[in-house]
């Protein structure tokens, strides 16, 4: 399976991310908070908001690049984000 995420900083709530993988979300979301990734290790400790799982590959590429560009974020900011 292939999953897209989409994570928010519990330190700084106003900072979001949006990931893809193949591992397991868990195993994605721990490696994020031991701050193995660049982009996301000044905002730990982070939590999954949204975690979607796709057979195909290219779909759940697809629906990543989606989320992180114009109608796509807009959507992902009402739909998941915005609702605290």
């Amino acid at each position: 399976m292939f999953h897209v995420y989409l994570l928010r900083s519990v330190s700084d709530p106003q900072h979001t991310y949006v990931g893809f993988t193949q591992k397991s979300v868990q195993e994605r979301l721990d490696e994020h908070n031991q701050k193995l990734t660049k982009t996301t290790a000044p905002h730990t400790p982070w939590e999954v908001e949204v975690a979607i799982s796709f057979k195909n590959k290219a779909a759940a590429e697809s629906f990543e690049r989606y989320l992180k560009h114009g109608s796509g974020h807009a959507f992902a900011k009402r739909h998941f984000w915005n609702k605290n």
